[in-house]
């Protein structure tokens, strides 16, 4: 017997306007003319050598990858990433789900970054209904229409809004893709689903985004440089809503975890930084390095030549070079330094805000 699930549709979901918010991105955003505190020789030495292989890369045409955690967008740092990628320094932007999630909040609404403590006690954290609404129907329509996680969020805010099918042509997609096209199928009855449940009207559904100017994905998906997402279930205040759907998630997740992995197959001789992400970044970084290095292989060659970026706050004293510290030392347990040690090319770690560490990137590029 299927054991029993909570309900979702029973919460009471309350709107954002009765939020509590710390972050004010209009008086919090790092402006791109910032002055990034003064960084240590080792760190500096860093920077500068980041922007070196930065430059090259450009210059050879291979990947110059960013991924970072939510808390570089709750720091105000969406301005920054801008430049980078309007400049075409930066060729693939990746985060985990709660990255998207202050991401779309900053360009909906100007705010973000609740009291988890106090609304958890209140039983209130993470069930608002605009976030889990809109964020949730976003990626549902853009799988619908073949898009990854956060290109669908991209989508929605540059664009302002949603275009619904009606009933009749997702019954129509549903029995002609039905014999040849089964993922189109169920991708199209994930959509009637949530018309139906929502009462959904087809058309263009407008949802206004006054702060766009922040938002990150939009800027990604307007100058056509991916932007993808790494979630895990349940990780995120999306899933609490009932218009949740996991199965649109994973479809759309699927497709950006493929172009995350194809631009890792671009990194020989390109760069990778990894900006406070402990967890996703090693993760998904590995495993796509292990498939790109299997079809390389049946190539006849080797990705060898990447450079990686490593920043956190958390403070290292063993030397990387050296390969990774035994296992009573505690900087065995710095598990992304480790993960990326084991991963070949070379790599570079530095303990720094990364207020600090993206300025004085953009800055050393502006200067070459």
């Amino acid at each position: 017997m299927p054991y029993e699930q909570l309900d979702r549709h029973a919460l009471k979901v309350k709107p954002l306007s009765a939020r509590k918010d710390k972050v004010f991105v209009e008086k919090d955003h790092v402006p791109v003319t910032a002055q990034a505190a003064d960084l240590s020789a080792a760190g500096q030495a860093v920077v500068t050598e980041t922007v070196e292989r930065i430059v090259v890369a450009r210059q050879t045409g291979h990947s110059r990858m960013l991924t970072f955690g939510a808390h570089a967008i709750k720091n105000g740092l969406a301005p920054v990433f801008i430049k980078l990628i309007e400049e075409g320094w930066v060729t693939h932007l990746a985060t985990n789900g709660a990255g998207i999630i202050h991401d779309w909040e900053f360009a909906y609404q100007g705010h973000s970054s609740e009291d988890v403590r106090g609304n958890v006690a209140q039983g209130q954290f993470g069930i608002w209904e605009e976030t889990g609404f809109y964020l949730n129907l976003a990626i549902i329509v853009g799988a619908y229409r073949g898009l990854g996680y956060g290109e669908s969020v991209g989508a929605m805010v540059q664009n302002e809004g949603l275009e619904i099918p009606s009933e009749r042509t997702l019954l129509k997609d549903i029995e002609v893709h039905a014999k040849n096209e089964p993922l189109q199928t169920a991708a199209a009855a994930d959509l009637l689903h949530s018309v139906r449940r929502f009462d959904l009207n087809e058309g263009w559904m407008a949802v206004p985004h006054p702060f766009k100017r922040f938002g990150l994905q939009a800027a990604a998906f307007r100058l056509g440089v991916p932007f993808t997402s790494h979630p895990m279930i349940g990780h995120d205040i999306i899933y609490v809503h009932p218009m949740n759907h996991c199965a649109a998630i994973g479809r759309a997740a699927e497709r950006d975890f493929l172009t995350f992995a194809n631009n890792v197959a671009n990194l020989d001789g390109g760069v990778y930084m990894s900006i406070g992400s402990a967890v996703m970044s090693p993760m998904v970084f590995e495993k796509s390095l292990s498939m790109s290095q299997n079809l390389a292989i049946q190539r006849g060659e080797h990705i060898d030549g990447h450079f990686m970026t490593i920043v956190d706050l958390a403070e290292s004293h063993w030397d990387w070079s050296q390969g990774e510290p035994p296992i009573d030392n505690p900087d065995y347990y710095l598990r992304y330094n480790k993960s990326f040690n084991r991963m070949g090319g070379e790599m570079r770690y530095l303990s720094a805000d990364n207020r600090d560490f993206l300025l004085a990137v953009l800055h050393g590029l502006e200067a070459v």
